[in-house]
């Protein structure tokens, strides 16, 4: 018996847009991150970029669960400006409610990604928007109504 490895051209990529309107953001991170590595298709090849194009809309009305969005015991995001003592840190509730509110959920999919080259690969097969106008029309990207395979998705 012999292992298949799939080929370049036998990859048929999909388009899906997903409605992040009132999910809970750890779930859809990590089916979305499923849907870009490919892992969902029978003829999932490591090496290879067998994952679909995911579209994500209403970014900015996702789901914290717990106290995730809470100032003081929430999600932090740190960064270091490079010098010495510049750590900085935010929350999730402020990113969300600033000017780039899909950030927090490109970071989440980011982090449940290979971080080698097909990870970059695979992270740019992901577009993401605040609210619900795209404009990937053209694709004709099918729904992934990912809100009804389980109870716990939506808050």
């Amino acid at each position: 018996m012999k292992t298949y490895s799939a080929k370049p051209s036998d990859i048929e990529k999909k388009w899906w847009v997903i409605d992040a309107k009132d999910l809970v953001l750890g779930r859809l991170a990590s089916q979305s991150a499923l849907l870009l590595r490919g892992k969902h298709k029978a003829m999932f090849t490591p090496h290879m970029d067998c994952g679909d194009y995911v579209i994500i809309i209403n970014a900015k009305h996702v789901h914290l669960s717990g106290n995730k969005a809470e100032p003081k015991k929430g999600k932090f995001y740190y960064r270091h400006t490079g010098f010495p003592g510049g750590i900085k840190e935010t929350t999730a509730g402020k990113i969300l409610d600033g000017k780039y509110p899909e950030r927090v959920l490109q970071m989440a999919i980011k982090r449940m990604l290979s971080r080698n080259k097909m990870g970059r690969v695979q992270m740019s097969n992901l577009y993401v928007y605040p609210e619900e106008n795209h404009p990937h029309i053209a694709q004709k990207p099918e729904v992934f109504d990912f809100a009804n395979k389980n109870i716990k998705n939506k808050k």
